[in-house]
């Protein structure tokens, strides 16, 4: 596995690439691969320099864990490079990401990028789109080996934003010079990396499909509702459009569609729907430090909401359940889940629930939704969960 992002990233812009995209825009190899690693640092550039802005790695999370960013969706864009630039998925979420990142800079950097490589600005464009599907392909894999959160992604892009301006002339950083980042541009300079890209790129090439299916071992702990679990993370790319609905007291909640808000608020409101054993609903926006129970404070968002929610509905009483896979050791397991579902239960109080219509349990590995024998079915079975109680 690279040590870095950046090595991440490269390993997958070589000549395998490079060389089929060069024939079909009838550029050079080297010619193309300048262009696509120089898009590739502009993105990784403009992701660690907008880390902090409230909301971003959100965004960006969502886009990169996205199921239309597979390890079948990389080896079909090798395959036939078209599906990059052309009207698919993938294709679309390359268009997102690239737009995110750069917002109203997209024109400057494709100018900029296009003058570093030699290529026209159209051809520019086309590579910057690859290059975005190939830098997602590399943050997805990235992200699943080092089990990762939005958080802890930007502190490793942030850690790593020196390296890339080393890179970066200032002729380029003027183009975004301004408040809200310092997105970039490589120089020629990126050319000398190739001396030491050039093993990475060749055992990637190899391995490449491999590594994609790669995992490394799982904490004896389990992250039970993290939402740097890969359930969390593939929830996170199906909340749907966020839309803006009133509660009966009056305050307005901008919530997504197919989150765990709009399910709540629907089975409240619904007489038809009576209260039950095994109804629950998922949290899919809650993050805890890594091997802990404590909340980091981009959960607030999500917990915020549902505060609302329970204040604005004074008769609905819950209950919030902790649960994990079965890997590692059962008390060790349970003890983490149930510390995270009242920490949970307490963050609810801190913001105005009244305790006594809260209840709190971690089942540890009971009751599993998925698949034990797949990371897949593993995922699914680390959350945090919320049931209603009374209404």
């Amino acid at each position: 596995m690279a040590d870095s992002i950046i090595e991440s990233v490269m390993s997958l812009l070589g000549p395998q690439i490079a060389s089929p995209l060069a024939a079909q825009m009838g550029e050079s190899t080297d010619t193309v691969q300048r262009g696509l690693q120089g898009g590739a640092e502009a993105m990784l550039s403009g992701l660690a320099a907008r880390a902090d802005e409230p909301g971003f790695l959100g965004q960006i999370f969502g886009m990169i864990t996205n199921p239309a960013n597979t390890p079948a969706a990389l080896t079909g864009l090798t395959s036939n490079l078209e599906t990059a630039s052309g009207a698919s998925p993938l294709s679309d979420l390359g268009g997102r990401f690239l737009s995110t990142v750069f917002g109203s800079r997209m024109d400057a950097v494709t100018d900029a990028v296009s003058q570093f490589s030699g290529l026209g600005a159209g051809k520019a464009n086309t590579l910057l789109r690859v290059a975005a599907t190939l830098v997602m392909g590399a943050l997805c894999k990235y992200v699943r080996d080092n089990n990762m959160s939005p958080a802890t992604l930007g502190s490793a892009l942030k850690a790593e934003a020196p390296g890339l301006q080393r890179f970066l002339p200032a002729e380029f950083r003027s183009i975004f010079a301004g408040p809200s980042s310092a997105v970039a541009v490589p120089s020629q300079a990126a050319a000398t990396t190739n001396k030491w890209l050039w093993p990475v790129v060749l055992v990637a090439a190899l391995l490449l499909a491999g590594l994609w299916f790669f995992n490394r071992a799982k904490s004896p702990v389990q992250e039970a509702g993290n939402a740097m679990g890969n359930a969390a993370t593939s929830a996170m790319s199906a909340l749907g459009e966020f839309f803006k609905t009133k509660l009966p007291n009056g305050v307005e909640l901008n919530i997504p569609q197919f989150g765990i808000e709009n399910k709540l608020l629907t089975f409240i409101q619904d007489p038809s729907k009576p209260v039950d054993d095994t109804t629950w609903f998922n949290f899919d926006r809650l993050l805890f430090n890594t091997g802990k129970a404590t909340l980091e404070p981009s959960s607030d968002e999500q917990l915020n909401n549902i505060a609302e929610i329970l204040k604005a509905y004074p008769n609905v009483h819950v209950k919030i359940g902790g649960y994990t896979d079965n890997t590692g050791d059962p008390a060790a397991n349970k003890a983490l889940s149930d510390a995270r579902a009242k920490n949970v239960m307490n963050a609810l109080v801190a913001k105005g629930v009244d305790a006594s219509r809260m209840e709190a349990e971690g089942y540890g590995d009971q009751y599993p939704v998925g698949d034990n024998s797949t990371e897949e079915g593993r995922a699914q079975n680390r959350r945090i969960a919320l049931r209603v109680t009374q209404k």
